[in-house]
C-alpha cells in the first residue's frame, strides 16, 4: 500500500499562517502526498510552492458550516480555480438538510459540480456524517451520484464526530465505483488509516500524514 498517495495533507486552522502553509507544502512534496488541503486564503501560496511537483492543491468551500448561499459557493469555486486549486471540498448546507429541503440540496450539488468540472477541478461534498442518520447519508450519496460529483467526504473535523469506519462503509456501498470516498476527521494513527481504506476510502484528510507514513515503513 502506498499510503502517501491516499493523503490530503491538511491544515485548516483559522489562524494558520503563510509560514505554516509553506511548511505543509514542503512536507507534502517530501513525502509525495497526493494533495495539500488548505484555506482559500492560502491557495496562491500553496499553488506556487507545489507547482513543479506532483502534489495537488485542494481547498474548502463553505467551510466549516456550509450554510452560505449557493451563489457564494459558486464564486468561491471560480476564485479557487483562478488561484490554482485542483480540487474543492464543499460543505453541504446542513440547515437545508434539517429542514428536509432536498430540492435545494440537489440543485446546489448540481450547480457546484458543474462549476467545478467547468474549471477542470474535482469536487468533494462534505456530509458531516457524525450529525446524520444512516438514511440521510444514503440519500445524500445517491443525490451526489446523480450530480456526478467526484467524491463524498465524511467530515470537516470541526463539527460532531470525525470519520468512522461505519460511515465510510455506508458511503462506499452507495457510491460503488462511480464516486470515491474521502475519510476525514480524527485520523491520527496508521491503524485508523488502514481501517478507513479497507472500508472503502480512497483518500484520507489528515493533519497527521507524516506520522502515518512513518508507521507504514
Amino acid at each position: 500500500m502506498q499510503l502517501n498517495q491516499y493523503i490530503d495533507h491538511t491544515l485548516l486552522k483559522p489562524d494558520c499562517t503563510k509560514d505554516q502553509i509553506t511548511q505543509l507544502c514542503e512536507e507534502a512534496i517530501e513525502h509525495d502526498f497526493y494533495a495539500v488541503c488548505i484555506p482559500p486564503y492560502h491557495i496562491k501560496t500553496a499553488s506556487s510552492i507545489v507547482s513543479e511537483s506532483n502534489v495537488k492543491v485542494a481547498t474548502v468551500i463553505g467551510f466549516p458550516l456550509g450554510y452560505q448561499p449557493t451563489e457564494t459557493k459558486n464564486l468561491a469555486i471560480l476564485r479557487a480555480s483562478l488561484y490554482g486549486a485542483n480540487e474543492v471540498d464543499s460543505v453541504i448546507n446542513l440547515a437545508a438538510l434539517k429542514e428536509d429541503n432536498w430540492n435545494y440540496l440537489s440543485e446546489e450539488s448540481k450547480r457546484l459540480t458543474t462549476a467545478a468540472h467547468h474549471f477542470d477541478m474535482r469536487i468533494k461534498f462534505i456530509l458531516e456524517t457524525g450529525m446524520l442518520e444512516e438514511s440521510q447519508i444514503i440519500k445524500l450519496c445517491e443525490m451526489f451520484l446523480e450530480a456526478e460529483a467526484d467524491f463524498v467526504k465524511t467530515s470537516t473535523g470541526f463539527l460532531g464526530t470525525g470519520a468512522t469506519v461505519e460511515a465510510v462503509a455506508i458511503m462506499k456501498k452507495c457510491a460503488g465505483n462511480k464516486m470515491e470516498v474521502k475519510a476525514s476527521g480524527g485520523i491520527r494513527t496508521y491503524e485508523q488509516a488502514v481501517q478507513m481504506i479497507e472500508a472503502g476510502a480512497t483518500r484520507l484528510g489528515t493533519s497527521s500524514g507524516i506520522t502515518l507514513v512513518k508507521e507504514d515503513k
